[in-house]
């Protein structure tokens, strides 16, 4: 059984609500689960538990709040549910190293002019490459300001782009090796805005004549339109003949698409993969040779 649905749906509640009270009993009833079996479910997909997720991303918010609105840090610790300025403060430096005033005043200096690594200064994100049918209409970069956790995210965005059959991908490649007979697993978070094609992650597997031997890039489960930070993988065999893994976040048509926390771990052969089979749009023989049908 596929959890995915149910955990999308729980991430786009918490998002929704991070300035409300939230409780693992709340959020299992939300969802028809009980609260031990859907503990274990979301710290199996996601890799992290639930109260540790709500935790990150109400810190994650409050640092962008920090470094880009003037509200008071007693303030923002209420809003984020923290019952006093001390525990947040606690909980923020385990994060960021430095005390919420601190990381205000010293941090808040080096981004008083928002950072994009556009598409001239490509080289300075690395190991990412820009690709796509058009990519000179699209750019990629980093963005301090939107981010799911830490202190950036990787973003892609039209710029020029003409029709909808126009489509850019944010990519990296790495050689198969490491994983060859195993069943690979890639997951983060994205968030987009206005895209009226669509985005999502997309995985590719070739061997050494550059055929592909696995493939999914979400399109029977697309993202379209504005949607705040939510979690999405894609599984994938890596056959023995594997030369090449290709991975990376696609968008086609207008919009911008952000991605953070990219991760890549071996899953067992009981995870069901997400690879289209391009076999079954075969036929079994030559049909209606004379039109008659």
């Amino acid at each position: 059984m596929s959890y995915s649905p149910i955990i999308q749906k729980t991430i786009e509640y918490i998002e929704k609500n991070l300035h409300e009270e939230l409780s693992l009993e709340s959020i299992a009833q939300f969802v028809g689960f009980s609260k031990y079996h859907y503990h274990r479910i979301f710290q199996k997909e996601v890799g992290v538990t639930l109260a540790e997720y709500i935790r990150y991303r109400r810190i994650a918010n409050s640092a962008n709040m920090l470094l880009y609105t003037n509200e008071k840090i007693i303030d923002i610790a209420f809003y984020y549910r923290f019952e006093t300025q001390e525990s947040f403060t606690r909980t923020f430096k385990k994060y960021y190293n430095l005390p919420p005033g601190q990381y205000r005043k010293i941090i808040g200096k080096l981004t008083l002019q928002r950072e994009e690594i556009i598409l001239e200064n490509e080289k300075l994100l690395k190991g990412w490459k820009l690709s796509g049918s058009h990519p000179f209409n699209y750019q990629m970069g980093i963005d301090r300001e939107n981010f799911h956790k830490g202190k950036a995210s990787g973003f892609l965005k039209s710029v020029n782009v003409q029709s909808h059959g126009e489509f850019a991908t944010m990519m990296q490649q790495f050689k198969a090796e490491k994983y060859l007979g195993k069943r690979i697993k890639l997951s983060g978070f994205i968030k987009s805005k206005d895209v009226d094609g669509f985005c999502g992650f997309w995985m590719r597997v070739d061997d050494a004549l550059g055929d592909v031997l696995q493939f999914d890039n979400m399109s029977d489960r697309q993202i379209v339109g504005s949607n705040e930070w939510n979690y999405y993988h894609i599984v994938l065999d890596v056959p023995k003949n594997s030369v090449v893994i290709a991975f990376g976040v696609l968008l086609s048509g207008n919009g911008q698409v952000w991605i953070d926390e990219l991760k890549f771990e071996e899953v067992d052969k009981q995870t069901p993969t997400t690879n289209i089979d391009f076999s079954d749009d075969l036929l079994d023989e030559p049909t209606n040779l004379t039109f008659e049908e």
